[in-house]
């Protein structure tokens, strides 16, 4: 097990080891198994995090804040409309001077070609660790929330086909570190990951050649498809989610042509039913209900979406406790 992460940054889970993450679920379930006790976990006494948030939060946000209070420490919420960043603050001054009031910096940060940036400029500068919260091309704090999720249902990952699918949604153009950040891990932990999304909505080539490698490096495998039956056909897991056309139109735009003409992509009983008859549906959510998914499906015997929202806390914990705390 990996024990020395005090200080180590999370903006990718790319940038953290096979083994690093092996320790991380470990302390996660671990914290889940004190939780259900009700033991007390003072690991973080005293401690300070703050939380920067350039866009809106339920799950990320209050599994921070309530985490980091059940470890004993304390969350400062940052507006990011609200501090000087809003009058040309660069990431620079904002990481050493919260640095030097606490122990640890979170961002969100979504804006294509601008989040991952603005994260790994703070981390450049912060000399305390940096924690990614979402920007536009990663969101490890769900991707790791997902793996644990599986583990729990599975217990051995490996081989099981993990099917994620895009879905129509037509509330805000989503950005694409969800299925980025799943279509990565994955297969690192030997997992036959299926990509299927209609053409116009792919994932940078760049990532799609690192979860080819990760796939081979690990024994997992990729396949990428625009048929969506395919994806479903004899699927363990299924995450049917949005994501916008960000690399092939960085428009803002929410409603196009293309959006509008892949309506049918949405989980529904009967594609549910080409799945093996023990498929486990997931969402990061919030889920565009009547559009992305029927509420017979996500409200359904095959829906683990509330175990997956739990599992955020556990695993936000986790890299509290490792990387503010630790050894």
């Amino acid at each position: 097990m990996k024990t020395e992460l005090r200080g180590k940054h999370l903006i990718t889970l790319e940038d953290w080891s096979r083994e690093d993450i092996d320790t991380l679920l470990n302390v996660s379930m671990e914290l889940k198994r004190q939780f259900a006790m009700g033991l007390n976990t003072p690991y973080l006494t005293n401690k300070t995090m703050f939380l920067m948030f350039f866009e809106q939060s339920t799950r990320t946000r209050n599994s921070m804040e309530a985490g980091i209070a059940q470890l004993g420490g304390h969350a400062n919420y940052l507006d990011t409309s609200q501090m000087q960043i809003a009058h040309g603050e660069v990431a620079k001054d904002t990481a050493i001077i919260l640095s030097r009031f606490g122990h640890a910096i979170a961002c969100r940060n979504c804006f294509w070609g601008i989040g991952n940036k603005y994260l790994n400029d703070l981390a450049k500068w912060a000399s305390v660790p940096v924690i990614n919260m979402q920007d536009d091309l990663y969101h490890p704090l769900q991707a790791i929330a997902d793996l644990m999720t599986m583990k729990e249902k599975s217990g051995i990952v490996r081989r099981k086909k993990v099917s994620i699918i895009w879905a129509y949604a037509d509330t805000h153009k989503k950005p694409i570190s969800v299925p980025v950040s799943q279509v990565l891990l994955f297969p690192r932990y030997g997992m036959d990951v299926t990509l299927a999304h209609p053409k116009g909505y792919e994932l940078p080539q760049w990532v799609i050649d690192k979860a080819r490698i990760n796939a081979e490096n690990r024994g997992g495998t990729l396949t990428i498809t625009n048929n969506e039956k395919e994806a479903y056909e004899g699927a363990d897991y299924v995450i049917p989610k949005n994501w916008g056309n960000w690399v092939t139109n960085p428009s803002k735009d929410v409603v196009d042509d293309l959006l509008t003409a892949n309506k049918s992509w949405k989980c529904t009983e009967e594609k549910m039913a080409l799945a093996h008859r023990n498929v486990k549906y997931m969402h990061a959510l919030p889920a565009d209900r009547k559009n992305e998914v029927e509420d017979s499906v996500i409200d359904g015997y095959h829906s683990i979406i509330y175990d997956e929202a739990e599992n955020r806390i556990h695993t936000s914990k986790a890299i509290m406790q490792l990387t503010m705390g630790g050894k």
